[in-house]
Order: structure tokens, then sequence, then C-alpha cells
């Protein structure tokens, strides 16, 4: 939360907390209901940590990622053993032991990781509209609907965003993300 100049109290979204001197102006109706959990947003420091030292020779152990990341280090290997069944990392073994994406951080979309993590990305387990009884409830069908349109932005929002272009962005290469969360989602670069 932050005071304004007039005392009232304004709530800032993770991406306007971490931002800095970057102002967001969020103009959607999904600013507040839409969540990453941790454990996505683990995977993705994770791999992105990767993806920033995609030029050094061998794999990266676990401990440096969580130092790197500030991630706890059992957390991290759960959820590095998620990311390799879904085949976004290779391990090795042993001395010398870590991991590597198994892919070019142009090829792994974030939709990708909260995915391997999480389960599709959707704003809830609501069940599907006009199916199982789904409107035999006042209004239901219409906000099961919604709720369905919603995750399904999001999914598309998170698809526009790969390893490479979230790193061009950390390294200052490229502008920062949030100029694509104003942008209509059909003319979003892939």
């Amino acid at each position: 939360m932050r005071r304004s100049r007039e005392g009232s109290v304004h709530h800032l979204s993770p991406i306007q907390r971490h931002s800095g001197n970057h102002p967001v102006a969020f103009t959607s109706a999904y600013d507040v209901g839409v969540r990453v959990s941790s454990k996505g947003d683990y995977a993705c420091r994770a791999l992105l940590s990767l993806a920033l030292h995609d030029g050094t020779v061998g794999p990266t152990s676990v401990r440096d990622i969580a130092d790197r990341t500030a991630i706890p280090q059992p957390y991290l290997e759960q959820i590095l053993l998620a990311l390799k069944g879904a085949g976004l990392v290779r391990s090795k073994r042993g001395v010398g032991g870590g991991y590597v994406l198994a892919r070019p951080p142009a090829e792994i979309r974030l939709s990708e990781i909260l995915s391997a993590v999480d389960g599709p990305i959707s704003l809830g387990d609501f069940g599907e509209p006009h199916q199982d009884g789904a409107c035999d409830h006042e209004g239901q069908c219409v906000l099961l609907a919604i709720w369905k349109s919603a995750g399904e932005q999001m999914r598309q929002m998170m698809e526009t965003f790969t390893l490479q272009s979230v790193a061009e962005a950390a390294r200052g290469r490229s502008p920062w993300p949030e100029a694509r969360l104003n942008a209509p989602l059909d003319v979003l670069p892939a």
C-alpha cells in the first residue's frame, strides 16, 4: 500500500510494487482478481535466473538459483522437479550438477512454466457453462462464461512473454513489459 498526498490509501499490484520508477496504469477489471500462485512466481523466477545466466558453462546448482532468487531451497527443488517433468529443464546429478534450460529461452513461454507447476491457467475450477447443471442457478451460467473468458485472456497474455523477452527487459535491453498490459491481445508480438 502507499498513501497519496491527500492521505488516502492505494493498494499496489505485485507488478506496481516491483516496477520501481515504472508507473503502471491498470484499467482492466481483472486488476484485483487474477493472481499467479507463489509456486508459479517461483518457477518463473527460477527459470528467468537460468535464462539470465544462459551463457554460463555447465549446469547451475539449486543452491545458486536459490541464492540468486531468494527462493527457499527445499521448495525450489520441488518446483524444479515439476519443471523437469514438463520438459522445461534438464538436470545433471553429482559434483558440478544442477539445472539447465531444456530449450532456448526464446522458446519457453511463461504460460508453459505456470501450467507446469499449477495446471491450466484459469480463474478457478468453476466448471463449464451449459454443462452438468451449471445453469441451474440464477445467473450462474453467464458468470461461468465470464470466468472462462477471463482465464483464457490471462493464458493468452502469458503466452506473449517468453523467457527471452523477460530476460531482455530485466537487462534493460527491451521495453518494460507493462506496455503489453494495456495493449489489445491480438496485436501483441509473440
